[in-house]
């Protein structure tokens, strides 16, 4: 925990911490609003309970955003990450990333992967900005209106500073 709890980047919002099964009705909240097809209650409380790594960025005890991570063996994966849409376009999820990117390197990952929706350029160009490439394609991987969506497949190398 301590990779990424003392993350706080001089006039940075918020504050990291874990997620609790507690904050879960406030991320379903969140998770309702930003997404067409979001993840279930019963998925974040599974996560939780596998101890997978899970952050909020919280203000003022409010819910700015969160990320979930699994890590295993020396590769880590951004299962979700999400920033409330009332607060879009403030950093906010680019420094959630780079705190779960600090959490897998201090935890022995060496490359991460992601997956994000073609349909999503603003997550795509975030994380091409932070070093992720595409390296493949997962057909018809996301829920779409009509039909299925691929997912962008993508991943960064975790260097050693």
């Amino acid at each position: 925990m301590s990779a990424i709890a003392s993350d706080r980047a001089g006039s940075a919002r918020g504050r990291l911490r874990p997620m609790r099964e507690d904050d879960l009705d406030e991320v379903m909240s969140i998770e309702h609003r930003a997404y067409p097809f979001p993840w279930t209650h019963g998925i974040f409380r599974d996560c939780l309970r596998a101890d997978y790594p899970a952050w909020i960025l919280q203000e003022g005890g409010r819910i700015l955003g969160y990320g979930v991570l699994s890590v295993a063996a020396d590769e880590a994966h951004v299962l979700n990450l999400c920033i409330d849409p009332d607060e879009h376009g403030q950093g906010l999820g680019r420094r959630l990333l780079r705190a779960l990117l600090k959490f897998a390197h201090g935890h022995g990952a060496r490359r991460v992967f992601l997956e994000v929706r073609p349909s999503n350029p603003h997550a795509i160009t975030l994380y091409e900005d932070e070093g992720f490439n595409e390296i493949g394609r997962r057909p018809r991987y996301y829920p779409a209106q009509v039909g299925r969506e691929d997912a962008i497949v993508m991943a960064r190398e975790l260097l050693d500073p």
